[in-house]
């Protein structure tokens, strides 16, 4: 008889065919999940403040990027084979027709967070700094700010990288994306 030889458990990565294969299945039905690094993550219900911020910024955005932009709301992302995370709002150039898959990058990411505000400084600041988004919005709900991080650099972070610039705004401040620098943005207009 061979002896057994006893392993540590580990993780199985889901790559993502076999996501979109579980997800068809039915395996996710009434859940909110995100593929990120592998790992199928079980999001947070969305809260009626959480809903309404993302209206907001979607209503505060449009004007702003017209025609030449498509604004994506919690649509995927494609970041690579194991990872397709469902950012908030998605910023991309082209028109509706023209984006027949899933963006790799953007020119802004905006989340919204409330209890996924440590997630979202931390693993989705790094992934979307590794897909090379110039610039990322954090819709805080807890200390009723906007936190807009830019730069990217490569080097830090777990996916990598990681923004070398971040700053904090207010409900009194206004705002405005790289993309579009003279049209501003009051901060109270994306606050619920």
């Amino acid at each position: 008889m061979t002896p057994m030889t006893l392993a540590e458990p580990h993780l199985r990565r889901w790559t993502k065919a076999e996501y979109h294969k579980a997800a068809e299945l039915g395996w996710f039905q009434s859940q909110r999940v995100e593929l990120i690094d592998g790992e199928v993550l079980e999001m947070a219900p969305q809260k009626d403040e959480h809903a309404a911020a993302v209206t907001l910024v979607d209503y505060a955005l449009r004007p702003i990027f017209g025609n030449g932009y498509v604004i994506r709301i919690q649509a995927p992302m494609n970041a690579g084979q194991e990872t397709e995370p469902e950012p908030d709002i998605l910023v991309t150039r082209g028109t509706p027709r023209s984006i027949d898959r899933h963006p790799s990058t953007a020119i802004l990411v905006v989340e919204v967070a409330g209890v996924s505000l440590d997630f979202d400084r931390t693993r989705k600041s790094s992934l979307y700094a590794s897909c090379d988004v110039p610039e990322y919005w954090i819709i805080n709900l807890i200390e009723k700010q906007l936190e807009i991080r830019r730069a990217p650099r490569s080097g830090t972070g777990e996916f990598g990288a990681d923004y070398s610039e971040t700053r904090f705004y207010r409900s009194r401040d206004s705002v405005a994306t790289l993309a579009k620098p003279r049209s501003k943005i009051k901060v109270a207009d994306l606050l619920p």
